[in-house]
């Protein structure tokens, strides 16, 4: 008798499903079992889903993908629909594919079973919504995960629903060598279990061990009980006894065509693997590839940007007695995390320090090569001995030779040299952002410089100079724009977020200032600091951090210093906003006013009538409430001042009035190349009813202007108290108000330049001669 009889007698039918020609090929008995005439008939595959329930044509297609991927014989009911609708009958197919998920081709055998229970299909379709959450969660939770470790860990923690494995085994290679990447619910304690842990890391792909077998093969395997597992592999069987699973499934690890390794999940009770459970396992199976393979690029591009940012980075800071420095750099541009922002601590050989910070513009290969280039450039051009202005107009030069072509580049830079014995700072800006200072009394202020474009812009463009002191116990800060803007801030936001987070912390220990910098604006905490722009992507950050500390019983003052070039008259503006800045809490608003506006007249009084760069320093000094403010101008003109007598309509010549009637104390004290005008005020007590602010202050310098900026100074009578502690100079000029100033004053003992002596009190302070 012939089978086709046979099948025949027992009203069971043969079709054949094409999936790469979307053709289904069925006999007589399977042609009358699908609702058709019959006869053998072949129809398309849109014409045989229609006659299939929309559910079980979604699930007959899946399970024939998984039975070509797995090469083995599937069985799948699905329940056929008469044209009008209503259910015709139900249908068990066994299968065996060949072929891939995408392009297979199955032959089978079909027959009629009873129609499945109500309450059965309920728990079916729980079954399935259960399966489909969970796919979704753990589909999430492997997205999410951006290193192999954390990829493990999900993968350890998958609760699968209706059998939840107590065993998860991910495994790789090493070469030809098994490995185990991570594992849970195997716990290693005892010397037996590493002895069998330690047999286990011994094998190789080739080895008669499932999960070797999975990844020579590419192809599921199922082990329904251990007497099977004994059966196939006997000599693994002896490793995996003694934990106690009674059933396992060991999936391939498959992402862009090649197998990655295998995963293991283990079962406590016997398992049936139905096509269902089996559907589920193969998905998290390729979800856990596809995030393995992508945490594996992640890692090996992290990997690659170490080792650039390493070879590219500064070998260490040198240790400079007199000064504490650090550095730090966060890579936040996405990508590789290589991008243009750098610094760099070089040591001159003049005794003095380099310090520089830049970023090269871009986030890419490109920006990092740039940025190695120009470094090693800048270091060059510093230890050859130029000064701060040459080294950044060479560098410029250097750039815009480097980064011609279809992708010009340009670079932002600050760089400063440092004198660790005096605190002086010789400093040159291309673009970039001011450099801050933290005050020993907890305060930070930004030290405005002069500057020019940024690098690779201009190629001849002669750099400016500014030249600032860093006193004992003040901390200088050097960042790039990422520092400010990352977490959607401007620079200005951003500016007094990192004020904030620099006046609460404490500097003795640089090193944890530093990382509380850059915890807050990157790490977890920057989140409750957010700015506007919450678009704004992340950039790197570069940081450098600089610390006087001062000696054993040294007095903490508040100081600033400022130069004004003749050719940067706009930079008397920064100085009285510098000096206001100093004064943010003095007592008296209206003397805050007042000093802003004595500076400003002093400083328009040496560009307007010398030929001369001035200088401005302002010292804060003594106990709140007591505080003594001196401001000093410094110019190495020796015109001395003398006093007019503006007229009523005079546009100037009115300087000494607001001098006189402003100021405690002022003078005049001569130097060998030039001269020092000051004024003191002395700190009253805070008066309740004090009055004043940023719009008064505007106020009185427009009236300074007014009254004409350009008046000559001359000394007056009246004084603060001395000082103690100073050596007392030469003579003592003092001037009643509205005195003139005599011709013999101005002649220093046995001739000289003509220049006003100075005067015997603490720092040139007179003494008070006379009264009112």
């Amino acid at each position: 008798m012939r089978s086709a009889d046979v099948l025949t007698a027992v009203d069971t039918g043969l079709w054949q499903w094409d999936h790469a020609t979307g053709l289904v090929t069925l006999d007589t008995v399977a042609a009358r079992l699908m609702g058709l005439p019959p006869r053998p008939t072949t129809l398309s595959e849109t014409a045989m889903r229609g006659r299939v329930h929309v559910e079980d044509w979604i699930d007959l297609h899946r399970v024939a993908g998984m039975a070509a991927a797995e090469n083995r014989t599937a069985e799948v009911r699905f329940r056929v629909m008469a044209r009008k609708g209503h259910l015709l009958r139900t249908l068990r197919a066994r299968i065996r594919s060949k072929g891939d998920n995408g392009d297979f081709a199955l032959s089978g055998l079909i027959e009629e079973v009873e129609e499945i229970p109500c309450e059965e299909g309920r728990r079916s379709g729980d079954w399935r919504l259960a399966r489909e959450a969970f796919l979704l969660d753990a589909g999430r939770a492997l997205a999410e995960a951006r290193t192999t470790g954390e990829v493990l860990r999900v993968a350890g923690r998958l609760a699968l629903p209706g059998f939840t494995p107590n065993g998860l085994v991910v495994f790789g290679t090493e070469g030809e060598r098994l490995c185990v990447l991570g594992y849970h619910g195997y716990p290693v304690t005892t010397p037996e279990d590493e002895a069998r842990v330690k047999r286990l890391f011994r094998l190789t792909v080739g080895s008669n061990y499932p999960a070797a077998e999975v990844i020579r093969t590419g192809r599921a395997l199922y082990i329904h009980s251990p007497a099977e597992y004994e059966r196939r592999f006997p000599e693994a069987w002896q490793v995996v006894r003694g934990f106690g699973r009674k059933s396992w499934a060991y999936l391939p690890l498959i992402a862009g065509g090649r197998t990655l390794g295998a995963w293991l999940a283990g079962f406590p009770d016997r398992v049936s693997f139905t096509p269902d459970e089996r559907s589920v396992l193969t998905t998290v199976a390729r979800m856990l590839a596809q995030a393995l393979a992508r945490t594996h690029t992640l890692e090996s591009e992290r990997e690659l940007s170490a080792d650039l940012q390493h070879t590219m980075a500064p070998l260490g800071n040198p240790e400079v007695p007199g000064v504490q420095i650090t550095t730090r750099y966060v890579p936040t541009g996405g990508g590789l995390q290589i991008g243009g922002d750098w610094y760099d601590v070089i040591p001159l050989p003049s005794g003095r320090l380099a310090l520089v910070i830049g970023d090269v513009q871009g986030h890419d290969v490109r920006a990092a090569a740039i940025m190695a280039q120009l470094r090693i450039a800048l270091r060059a051009y510093a230890s050859e001995g130029h000064r701060p202005d040459a080294v950044l107009s060479r560098a410029s030069r250097f750039l815009c030779g480097v980064s011609t072509g279809t992708d010009p580049r340009f670079a932002t830079c600050l760089y400063l040299e440092v004198d660790p014995r005096t605190g002086t700072l010789d400093v040159a800006r291309a673009g970039h952002p001011d450099l801050a200072v933290r005050l020993p009394d907890g305060s930070t202020a930004l030290r405005p410089t002069a500057g020019g474009p940024p690098l690779g812009v201009i190629d001849d463009w002669a750099y400016p100079t500014t030249r600032i002191s860093l006193q004992p116990e003040e901390v200088l800060l050097m960042c790039t724009d990422g520092l400010l803007e990352t977490g959607g801030h401007d620079l200005h936001t951003g500016w007094i977020r990192l004020r904030a987070i620099l006046e609460s912390r404490p500097v003795e220990d640089l090193e944890k200032l530093a990382d509380s910098v850059v915890e807050a604006v990157h790490g977890p905490s920057s989140h409750r600091l957010t700015g506007p722009l919450t678009d704004r992507r992340e950039d790197d950050i570069a940081l450098v951090m600089l610390r006087r500390p001062a000696p054993l019983g040294a007095r903490a003052l508040r100081r600033t210093v400022l130069t004004v070039d003749q050719a940067e008259p706009a930079r008397i503006a920064e100085a009285r906003h510098q000096l206001a800045g100093l004064l943010r809490d003095w007592s008296d608003p209206e003397q805050v006013d007042g000093a802003v506006l004595m500076l400003s007249e002093m400083l328009t009084n040496v560009l307007v009538h010398t030929d001369s760069d001035a200088m401005v320093v302002a010292e804060l000094s003594g106990p709140m409430g007591e505080r003594l403010l001196r401001v000093e101008v410094t110019d190495t003109s020796d015109e001395l001042p003398h006093r007019r007598e503006p007229g009523e309509l005079a546009s100037s010549g009115r300087g000494l009035l607001l001098m006189e009637s402003l100021s405690d104390a002022w003078g005049v004290d001569p130097r060998g190349d030039g001269k020092t005008t000051w004024f003191e005020l002395g700190e009253p007590a805070p008066a309740a009813d004090a009055a004043g602010g940023p719009d008064g202050a505007v106020e009185s310098i427009g009236l300074a202007e007014s009254l004409g900026a350009a008046d000559s100074l001359a000394p007056r009578a009246e004084s603060a108290p001395s000082r103690p502690g100073t050596a007392e100079a030469a003579r003592v000029v003092t001037y009643l108000p509205g005195e003139p100033v005599r011709a013999a004053d101005l002649t220093p003992p046995g001739g000289g330049n003509g220049s006003v002596p100075s005067s015997t009190a603490v720092n040139g302070t007179p003494t008070r001669t006379s009264t009112d």
